[in-house]
């Protein structure tokens, strides 16, 4: 139990550095209406991907149990409009911005990958950064 605290004690760490590069490259990251036309990922065009760290820290902040499957082509949590879970929502979800530079977006996720990654290496979990449809259908939440 100790273990998964840690774990997600340390994944807020990573989502504090994103908002500290966010600001710091606020010309190049854009500024998010918070339309919720991207998390309808058919309709836009494309796909979020996840880390094993980022669910584990959804589910402590949700509660297991409000971890369910995605339906449809949308985010599970775009509820009229909006994000239900912007406080928690996921790295990516955090970094992308439509009207952002891409190029900034890509690279700035790339670094948060690999911290993710380093996560996953140091407290000895499943390392996976999967589409989101595939984490929540197979969320399982390790054994930390």
């Amino acid at each position: 139990m100790k273990k998964s605290k840690e774990i997600v004690h340390r994944v807020s760490a990573v989502y504090d550095w994103l908002v500290q590069q966010l600001s710091a490259g606020s010309t190049r990251a854009g500024r998010c209406d918070i339309c919720g036309r991207c998390c309808d990922f058919e309709s836009f065009g494309h796909r979020l991907f996840v880390t094993t760290p980022e669910i584990l820290y959804l589910a402590d902040k949700l509660g297991e149990q409000n971890i369910g499957q995605m339906t449809t082509g949308q985010c599970p949590w775009l509820q009229d409009g909006k994000c239900a879970i912007h406080r928690y929502r996921f790295a990516d979800c955090r970094i992308f911005c439509c009207k952002g530079d891409a190029e900034f977006q890509a690279d700035l996720s790339e670094a948060a990958v690999k911290k993710f990654k380093a996560l996953c290496d140091e407290f000895q979990i499943p390392y996976r950064y999967v589409d989101l449809s595939i984490a929540l259908q197979n969320f399982s939440p390790p054994k930390t």
